[in-house]
This record gives structure tokens, sequence and C-alpha cells, in this order.
């Protein structure tokens, strides 16, 4: 089984250089690309390999960079940004690809680049992230070094300048254009759309920004091809590997590349190991926090982007959140709805002041303080401030594990109520 994002990590962890790169392949495709394809080319193939955006949306990247309008058309910069905030609770994928092989995103966000025809690129990392900090910089060291980046790349006359910008760190980071407000030295909330960042983005200039796995994946397919890495997946749909993670009370916890569309079980069970001794599944979120819960019936479904939504779920980031018989369901909810509640950027209210009243409802039924009526407030609440009702996605996703806990566990709020206790406690 190939696994092109992962194959030739050093086991100790340690981020690759660039020789080791260049020994895997490694800036092959720039080459490629600058000497042997258009930029329309490079674009092209990314559609014909259907790459899906990886940060969650699962948006076509390849679609993406087309609407870009081209050079003769808008004159003047364009601009490419590589989305590495993660700050989606339970996910640590991008956290891995940059601290092993942080050429591997470079290469990616410079063919981006060479297709759209930009010149600067930004890497948008979260604060957090020491470790890929020191060895994004080691490594754009390296790629100005080797000529990769620069004036006069490889001597094509292309000239494309990257930057790392660590952000002060926000969950509404994630977002597209809250990136792009921040890079401008402004405050961390969303635009209106349209015009769309593809339009006017960064500057009022068309901008691509794509999250740190998809990027990483454009290498392989423009070195080996659209249709090998069609091959990588088990499901006509969807293209290529990702990377699952689990986290929760399972006998082993961590991050896999596997092909798309390996079922549930088989990452559960199979990778994970199963359940810890003396604990019993109760229900998962597949995608990250911001995903509708699933539960022991589902093991079947694989994990792909249009089998999840038909399961009731969405694929998100492909980091499983396991919740255990140990656990109670509304204390997962309540600690989840708090974070969302804390990193709303409050620009429009039903975020700003429906999540922090959601987190104090659930609250006050895990202390055994709920009233009769609560639950049905806590519904009503999902449909207020879902999808339609706010400027961006951030409440909408936040909604999603609570109507599906109320769905699949609704008898423990009710008994929380009734009892006047957590039975957990």
């Amino acid at each position: 089984m190939e696994k092109p994002l992962t194959e030739g990590m050093r086991p100790d962890g340690q981020p690759l250089s660039l020789k080791e790169y260049e020994r895997l392949g490694g800036y092959q495709a720039w080459r490629k690309a600058l000497t042997a394809m258009a930029p329309g080319e490079v674009t092209d193939e990314v559609k014909k390999a259907d790459l899906r955006g990886r940060g969650g949306a699962g948006f076509p990247a390849g679609e993406k960079w087309s609407y870009v309008p081209s050079p003769e058309d808008v004159a003047g910069p364009r601009y490419v940004v590589a989305n590495a905030d993660e700050m989606e609770p339970g996910t640590f994928k991008d956290r891995l690809l940059m601290e092993r092989n942080p050429h591997q995103l470079i290469e990616g966000m410079a063919l981006c680049a060479y297709a759209i025809q930009a010149n600067v690129a930004y890497i948008f990392l979260r604060w957090e992230y020491g470790k890929p900090a020191r060895a994004l910089e080691r490594a754009l060291a390296e790629a100005c070094e080797a000529n990769y980046l620069g004036r006069n790349v490889l001597g094509t006359g292309f000239r494309l300048e990257m930057r790392l910008h660590v952000s002060a760190g926000r969950y509404v980071c994630g977002e597209a254009m809250a990136v792009l407000n921040v890079l401008e030295g402004r405050r961390a909330i969303p635009r209106t759309k349209p015009p769309h960042p593809t339009i006017s983005g960064l500057r009022g200039k068309p901008t691509v920004v794509n999250n740190v796995e998809t990027l990483s994946n454009v290498p392989h397919i423009i070195r080996k091809g659209a249709e090998w890495f069609r091959g990588l997946s088990l499901v006509p749909s969807d293209s290529g590997t990702k990377l699952y993670g689990v986290s929760g009370r399972v006998r082993r916890p961590g991050l896999w590349e596997l092909p798309m569309g390996t079922p549930l079980r088989e990452i559960l069970e199979g990778c994970a190991g199963g359940m810890q001794d003396g604990c019993r599944l109760r229900g998962l979120l597949p995608g990250g926090a911001s995903t509708e819960f699933l539960t022991d019936q589902h093991l079947s479904v694989r994990m792909d982007f249009d089998s999840l939504l038909t399961a009731g779920s969405r694929l998100g980031t492909g980091a499983v959140i396991v919740l255990d018989d140990t656990k109670c369901p509304v204390g997962m909810v309540h600690n989840l709805e708090a974070f969302f509640a804390r990193e709303s950027c409050g620009w429009c209210t039903p975020c700003r002041d429906g999540l922090p009243w959601t987190a104090q409802l659930l609250q006050a039924i895990e202390e055994g303080q709920g009233r009769p009526g609560d639950v049905e407030r806590l519904d009503l609440h999902t449909r207020l401030i879902g999808p339609g009702f706010t400027f961006c996605y951030l409440a909408p996703g936040a909604m999603e594990p609570l109507r599906s806990a109320l769905k699949w566990f609704r008898e423990d709020f009710e008994r929380h109520i009734r009892d006047r206790r957590c039975p957990w406690r």
C-alpha cells in the first residue's frame, strides 16, 4: 500500500533535510512543472486527480485554482496561503506533515503558485506549533539556498517568495477569509462572500487558500499523474490517501495514512487496536469536534466524503474522537460547546450570544441544575444557530455534535434533569 504523504519519514521524528527529501523524489515535480508544463496544465492535472480539500469542506482543489483569473484578465499580484492554523479539537495531521516533511508542503505551495502565477506565498501557522515552525524555517532557508525559491527559480525566470506567518491563534482563523484579515493585520473575522478569495482575497487580489494536507498531495500528483492518484483510493467518488487520526480510550491512539474510503472499523479496531479493557464504544465524532456523532452501528461506514454524508455526519479533518461508556456524553458536549463559545469572533449575534448561552445551559444540566424543557431548548438552538443564520460556519459546526448527541444520547440528557445529577460523577 502506497503512502505518498508519509513515505520516507524518519523514525526518530526529525524533519527530513533537503537532501533526504530529494532522494525521495522531492522537487522533481517542481522542476517538471517549471520546464515542461504550462501553468494551466498544472491546474488541469490537479483537477483530473480530483483532489478534494483536506481541511474539512472537501472542495475540489483544482477547481478552486481554476477560478483565479489569468494575469491577462486581472493584472497585479496574486497569492497562495497555506492554512496551517489547525485548531480543530482532536486534529493533529498537519502538525505531523510539517514536523516530519516540511519540504513537501513547500513544494506543493510552489506548484500552486506557478499554476495561478503567484509570486508570493504565506504559511499561516498556529502559534503553539513551535516545532513545526522551526522545521519550516529551516526548510525555507534550504529551499532558497538551493534556488527552489527566490527571484529566478532554477534559472527559469519565475519568481517566488515564501514566508512563514505565525498566528496569534484563534479557532476562527480556520475560516479562509479570517486568515486573510489576520495577514493584513486586521481582526480575525470572516468577510462577506462573494467575492470569494480567488477573485478578491489578500489585499484585494486573487488568492488561493488551501489546507496543509491538500497542498502536500500536489507534488505527488504532478510527479506521478492524476490516474495514479485516483487509483490510491478504495472508492470511485474520492481520490488519494487520507491521514486518519484516533483519540480517546483506544489501545493505540495515533495517526495513519490510509486509502481514502477505508472502513471506520478498520481504522478503529485495526489501526487503533480497539477499545481499552473495561471500556465500550458509545459513539464517535468521525471528522473532528465539529462533526456529528456516529455510533457502533456505523462501523462499516467508509471514511470518505460521500459515505459519511450518507451516514449523517462529515469526513471533516478525518480525526476520530471516541466516546466510551465511562464518560458522560453531556459533559463531553458541554466541553466542546464551551470551546466553540470561547473561540467565537463575536461578529454575528447567533454565534456571539447563542454559543455561550448553549454552553451555560449544558453546564447547568451537567451540574444537576437542569429543568424540564431544557432539552427542547437545546434542540431549538441547534436549528436557530444552524446553517444560514450565521456569518460563517463556526456556530453551525458547533451545533453538529450537540444536535447528534440529542439524537443518540437523549436519554442521558433527560436522566441528568430527572435525577438532578450527573450519573458519571
